[in-house]
């Protein structure tokens, strides 16, 4: 059932977090870093990067330092996001906001430190990974989180704010915002693999498909949703005058947008048969997820 297969590797990736940030040396901003990076989550890009592992019989144990550093990225995009001078949220994954908890100050710093984590992991010597592929995995990620990723996906969804955008503006914002950390996932099992460029891009785009996918379904949830599932606030976005694509076409329409990209992704996917079970799985589980 992939619920307990998501649950399992979130649980593994946990363990290895964990054990991670316990060997670092001591600081005051340990415990925030924890609190940020191991407050529940359902760890899905991590999933993502072990079922495309699957696609080339990779290992998971040649994965985890990777989903590793995904889950900083993530968790410190989260704890920005979250600050008063970004989307103000007091409520993420069911407990309080790392500013909330923390102060602004400390919430900034440790994300600031996880951001760096990640990179820390990819180089770490234990893992056991030739050097040309770290340098590749460390250039990537660098770009999927920065301002051409992450951040430049945040900054044009807090400028698009109130104000009526282009269909293609917002999707654009989207996948930079979601989508280019789940194109490094995908990306990121190919470079592993040894796949060839050709290879990688097509899995780069077919990644970002999937973040869009991730980040039209979160929409939803704001629309339809229940904090008891979520775990964060929701019917946020239309009070904050968010652009998203519900907001510009309404919900049917954008649902069914959802619909055709998914097929679009599974049809990417049949030339794998069934290595690409795990991942067929966890498309049609991102779209219809209640939380």
């Amino acid at each position: 059932m992939l619920k307990n297969k998501l649950k399992s590797n979130a649980k593994k990736i946990d363990f290895f977090l964990k054990n991670y940030l316990n060997n670092q040396k001591r600081s005051l901003l340990i415990i925030p870093m924890n609190y940020g990076v191991l407050s529940g989550g359902k760890k899905i890009r991590s999933s993502v990067i072990l079922a495309a592992g699957k696609l080339f019989n990779l290992s998971q144990n040649k994965l985890l330092n990777i989903c590793g550093a995904v889950e900083c990225i993530h968790s410190y995009s989260l704890i920005h996001d979250d600050l008063p001078c970004m989307d103000n949220d007091k409520l993420r994954r069911g407990k309080a906001t790392a500013h909330i908890k923390y102060g602004e100050s400390t919430a900034v710093l440790a994300g600031n430190s996880l951001l760096t984590l990640a990179f820390e992991m990819i180089s770490d010597k234990k893992f056991k990974i030739k050097d040309y592929h770290k340098v590749l995995l460390i250039k990537k990620l660098a770009e999927c989180s920065g301002h051409t990723g992450i951040a430049g996906g945040q900054e044009l969804d807090l400028k698009f704010e109130n104000k009526r955008k282009r269909f293609k503006e917002i999707i654009n914002m989207q996948r930079k915002k979601t989508g280019k950390l789940f194109s490094f996932c995908c990306f990121a099992a190919g470079q592993v693999a040894g796949k060839n460029n050709k290879e990688n891009i097509k899995l780069i785009k077919l990644g970002e498909d999937i973040g869009l996918l991730f980040q039209l379904a979160d929409d939803f949830l704001d629309v339809k949703g229940k904090s008891k599932y979520t775990g964060k606030t929701v019917n946020k976005d239309k009070k904050k005058g968010k652009s998203t694509i519900i907001n510009l076409v309404g919900y049917d329409y954008a649902y069914e947008y959802a619909i055709n990209l998914r097929k679009k992704i599974l049809r990417n996917l049949e030339k794998h048969g069934n290595k690409a079970n795990d991942l067929k799985d966890i498309i049609n589980f991102i779209l219809e997820r209640k939380y």
